[in-house]
């Protein structure tokens, strides 16, 4: 493949898949130019906060091997200085690791913008060309073209015959189809109500809407802009909501412990 600008192919380790407040535990960039050399950087970070169990579970990762790691400030400049003009390329990057590395650097005060870059997401362009809907499931695991799709009754047919075929691929010689349910995604962060008004970060609730969104926690607000969680109270939210801004109001914050909720009363001082 030939390039006419250097290219740094990039990815990132974090302690979640919040943009506006995880943390970078490790970053590989490999820089290909012109030429054909190719330059490796590598470093893993103390993000300075909790990395949670699933991170763990997932990257490998955990506290202790980070613990005597740099801090991502220790490290912007030579991130910075090795990606130089080069154009961007990964999997997933544009949506995640891009905004992710820009709001760190912005974080201890550094510039870095990659929209005006070129940049080669593998994952959208994978996306944008081969087809990810029910008929190609439907080819790849049943080998046969879903006659009818789109048509109600078809489509569930479909899905079953997928599901048996699953069930041979996956259940490693068992037939039941509960061997599938330890394909369940399991996320280290979860939400607080049905309508996912409120999800939890770092042992905290915050709002997923408004001006706040992601930005400031449950705790925080009740200190800062009690008339916003009034304003709440006028709105259309569920039950579940309500009372749990009544409660903040109060000073009353749930608190978390392990991966789900436990609606616990922690008693924080209105000021």
């Amino acid at each position: 493949m030939k390039i006419q600008n250097a290219l740094v192919s990039l990815d990132i380790e974090s302690t979640g898949v919040w943009v506006e407040k995880d943390k970078i535990i490790e970053i590989a960039l490999v820089k290909f130019s012109p030429d054909g050399k190719k330059e490796t950087y590598y470093k893993r970070v103390n993000p300075g906060i909790n990395i949670p169990k699933i991170v763990t579970d997932l990257t490998g990762i955990s506290n202790q091997e980070v613990k005597n790691a740099p801090a991502f400030r220790d490290v912007a400049h030579e991130i910075l200085s090795f990606i130089g003009s080069a154009d961007l390329a990964g999997f997933n990057v544009e949506r995640f690791d891009l905004p992710l590395l820009e709001r760190e650097f912005a974080d201890i005060g550094i510039k870095f913008t990659w929209e005006d870059r070129k940049v080669y997401d593998a994952q959208k362009i994978f996306h944008l060309n081969e087809k990810r809907d029910l008929s190609a499931a439907y080819q790849f695991y049943c080998g046969k073209e879903l006659v009818g799709a789109h048509g109600a009754l078809a489509d569930s047919e479909a899905v079953f015959e997928i599901l048996e075929k699953q069930v041979d691929k996956y259940g490693e010689g068992q037939e039941d189809i509960s061997v599938l349910d330890k394909f369940e995604y399991s996320s280290h962060m979860n939400f607080y109500d049905a309508e996912r008004k409120f999800g939890w970060w770092n042992g905290k609730l915050y709002p997923m809407f408004g001006k706040y969104r992601r930005q400031v926690s449950l705790d925080e607000l009740v200190r800062k802009d009690p008339g916003y969680l009034k304003w709440l109270l006028t709105m259309d939210f569920k039950d579940d909501v309500k009372t749990l801004v009544k409660s903040a109001l109060k000073g009353e914050i749930p608190a978390r412990t392990g991966l789900k909720s436990e609606h616990k009363a922690n008693i924080i001082p209105l000021k």
